[in-house]
């Protein structure tokens, strides 16, 4: 008899999702008794017509409010700790977190804080902290990320001049995420695009996992389908208010599932081009996702196959490989139409460190997720193929 390895699923968030959804944050506090909050804002949003909505329903509140504004791409952990010393100056019970992945992930730190004290530092890894943070409402202004329900944030350190994932299936997510396409509008192109494909990496890596599960997998893929079939046309027009929805749905579908799934070699990858040649987390994945899902396709063949299906690729009557290419081929068309450069080197990006970047993959140890074992010597030469 055939046995598989037990596995458990859950999400922790309550989502409230659709056009408008912003109306329900009232309630939502209102839930929680709040009347002292503190706010991590991108600061991009501050007098624009959507947080100005926002203000409007705390001031109906009557909630006191500290709103924190300096948070910068990567956030570091200096700016952490400048927000919580705000956070606790106010005595605030709860956090909403307006914006992208930068600022929930600030809110997300502050909140360990408030409750488990220390730095940030303490929290490195993996169910560092037993304390559940102050309540987070998230509110994404961008549609990548998916950290309003994904248990990790990550911090950069800058005295060691690397990035800290903290992690906590069951603490780190947001309580509560308003998904909300209002709130996409006034997103730069570019960004949409780079933070799309983080998005559609997540659900990818998530479904070729080898953490990966029937839940999971069903999750992932409706990720994909979500992702590919609207990314082109919400980056064309933000105001799509129906494919900015369905990318924020596709986005938060992904980030419930690799948190649990964990993630490949594209983020193994793009974590350190991201790190080495200050490139957008998003735009480092893109540039790296073409490669490692070719090196990635004779692991997992048949899944790829139920990929390409989920991309809009009518590949029912070709065989296992053939269908499983056109996932690849579709990933290329996808970059392509994106405008994300073909390769590393016209990002920025030198080849200098390519062995340094190869031997740090390596010790990551993202072979416990990706679906192909990857040695050193093959991440160096996946480097070598994208430059």
């Amino acid at each position: 008899m055939l046995t598989s390895p037990i596995s458990s699923f859950f999400c922790p968030t309550r989502i409230h999702l659709g056009i408008g959804a912003h109306t329900q944050l009232a309630s939502v506090l209102q839930g929680y008794d709040c009347q002292r909050l503190f706010i991590a804002l991108d600061r991009a949003l501050q007098g624009g017509d959507f947080y100005q909505r926002i203000e409007a329903i705390l001031a109906e509140q009557n909630i006191a409010t500290a709103v924190f504004t300096d948070i910068e791409a990567d956030p570091s952990d200096t700016t952490v700790e400048r927000a919580f010393a705000v956070c606790r100056a106010h005595n605030a019970t709860a956090i909403l977190a307006v914006g992208g992945g930068s600022t929930m992930d600030v809110a997300k730190a502050v909140g360990i804080l408030a409750t488990n004290g220390g730095r940030i530092h303490d929290y490195e890894g993996i169910e560092k902290f037993s304390k559940p943070p102050l309540p987070l409402i998230a509110i994404p202004t961008t549609a990548g990320t998916g950290s309003e329900v994904s248990g990790s944030c990550v911090i950069s350190d800058t005295t060691r001049h690397l990035k800290m994932s903290i992690r906590h299936a069951a603490l780190n997510p947001a309580a509560v995420a308003i998904l909300d396409p209002l709130a996409l509008v006034t997103m730069p192109g570019h960004v949409a695009a780079h933070s799309g494909l983080d998005a559609f990496v997540h659900a990818f890596e998530a479904y070729i996992s080898r953490q990966s599960n029937l839940v999971s997998d069903a999750l992932s893929l409706q990720a994909v389908e979500l992702i590919a079939a609207n990314i082109r046309p919400f980056v064309a027009d933000r105001s799509n208010l129906e494919a900015g929805l369905n990318m924020l749905v596709g986005s938060a579908l992904a980030g419930i599932v690799f948190g649990q799934t964990g993630l490949g070699n594209v983020h193994c990858m793009a974590r350190f081009v991201g790190a080495f040649y200050h490139l957008s987390h998003g735009l480092s994945n893109a540039l790296c996702l073409p490669h490692v899902a070719a090196f990635n396709l004779p692991a997992v063949p048949q899944k790829y196959a139920r990929v390409a299906r989920a991309m809009g690729y009518h590949v029912d009557s070709l065989p296992t490989l053939e269908a499983a290419r056109q996932a690849v081929t579709g990933i290329r068309e996808l970059c392509d139409d994106l405008g994300i450069p073909a390769r590393l080197r016209d990002a920025g990006v030198s080849d200098e460190r390519f062995d340094e970047m190869a031997t740090l993959c390596t010790q990551a140890n993202y072979n416990r997720w990706n679906p192909r074992h990857t040695t050193t010597a093959e991440f160096l030469e996946l480097f070598r193929k994208a430059y």
